[in-house]
């Protein structure tokens, strides 16, 4: 048996863990449909390009299903907090995500330019939108989110589309959107041959410096926008308006008190940087984009730590990881389904990659293909 206090922070590393399974997973899906229209300019190529994920994209969104429903079940204020004031975001993330199975589907079915072209660029939005919105998210978290609970736990918002939009949190997306473009060109590099090869090999240095700068720029931001410290118990009831919330610091104030904390930043730098150098070991290359998804969601989540959603409203609202957990018996349940079924999946994806691998090439292409 563990304390309550313990059992949040399994199920705080356990969100993490399912977000970084969805970027890593997921994440080379979405940058491969965003270089979709730049790496390959014949239909034969679109074809080589879409059949390197046709058959895995639906396996790689367990990981988005999981997240979400870890967030329903395990943190249930964040769930309608998050869900409820990013409503629209989340709408146009869904939006251009059911774009790629209709892409995926419709696209063979007429033999039409015109028809494959419209659904290669479907096929690119629904790649490029979440990449930047899943950013624009977390950056907001920085900021803090308009929200605030009364008395009686009522939930107030005051959050719209346009100001999910501010400064930090576009260039937060485009962190994204360049992270999940290398992983893409590396799974790209590691799939296919020839000049689709080639061109997603050129696209990673690129690709690489950009997310580098972007990166250093937004921890530069960060260390200049004001955070908060929550001063309460660890183990009481899950009722953020039980804690007290001061300003104190930056949201880097963690890695001054852990200086252990900056190998993930650097270790996400150390993944861009490796993949680009690496580019002729496809395999290594994409082992090393891997990294990037990973040590910078971990990044974010260290900086923010014990917050989940800090409230640019009303501060006291904040939900942090002491008090939006649903009840320990309800953690602990779950926990025990995690370590059954984690495992499985964990399983069946090796199992169907294994299966699938090797590159994609023109000859490999029939009728029955994407």
């Amino acid at each position: 048996m563990t304390t309550y206090e313990v059992m949040r922070l399994i199920w705080w590393v356990l969100l993490g863990v399912l977000l970084m399974g969805f970027a890593v997973m997921d994440g080379f899906d979405l940058g491969t449909a965003a270089l979709l229209p730049f790496v390959a300019r014949k239909d034969i190529e679109r074809r080589i390009v879409i059949n390197t994920v046709g058959p895995v994209w639906e396996g790689n969104q367990v990981w988005f299903i999981l997240g979400g429903g870890a967030i329903f079940a395990a943190w249930p204020m964040l769930y309608a907090t998050s869900f409820s004031g990013f409503y629209l975001a989340m709408f146009l993330v869904l939006a251009t995500l059911i774009l790629r199975p209709a892409g995926f589907k419709f696209r063979s079915k007429l033999d039409d330019a015109r028809w494959r072209t419209f659904w290669d660029w479907a096929l690119f939005a629904g790649g490029v939108v979440p990449s930047v919105v899943f950013g624009v998210a977390f950056g907001n978290l920085f900021e803090g989110v308009p929200f605030r609970f009364d008395g009686d736990l009522r939930l107030h918002i005051g959050i719209s589309l346009l100001g999910l939009l501010n400064p930090f949190a576009l260039l937060a997306g485009l962190v994204s959107l360049a992270m999940l473009v290398l992983h893409g060109a590396t799974w790209l590099n590691l799939k296919t041959g020839d000049v689709v090869q080639a061109r997603a090999r050129a696209t990673m240095p690129v690709a690489a410096g950009i997310f580098v700068a972007l990166f250093l720029l937004a921890g530069l931001w960060v260390s200049h926008i004001p955070a908060y410290v929550t001063h309460g118990v660890h183990d009481g009831p899950s009722n953020p308006l039980l804690k007290t919330v001061t300003h104190g610091g930056s949201w880097l104030t963690n890695y001054a008190a852990w200086p252990v904390f900056w190998l993930a930043p650097l270790l996400a730098i150390a993944g861009a940087v490796g993949a680009a150098l690496l580019r002729a070991r496809p395999l290594a290359a994409f082992l090393c984009s891997a990294f990037t998804p990973v040590f910078t969601i971990a990044t974010a989540g260290l900086a923010l730590f014990p917050f989940l959603m800090p409230s640019s409203s009303d501060p006291g609202s904040s939900l942090t990881v002491w008090d939006a957990s649903s009840s320990k018996l309800t953690l602990e349940i779950m926990l025990g389904c995690v370590l059954i079924f984690l495992p499985i999946i964990l399983a069946y994806t090796a199992f169907v990659y294994r299966v699938l691998r090797g590159p994609v090439s023109e000859g490999s292409i029939d009728s029955h293909s994407y």
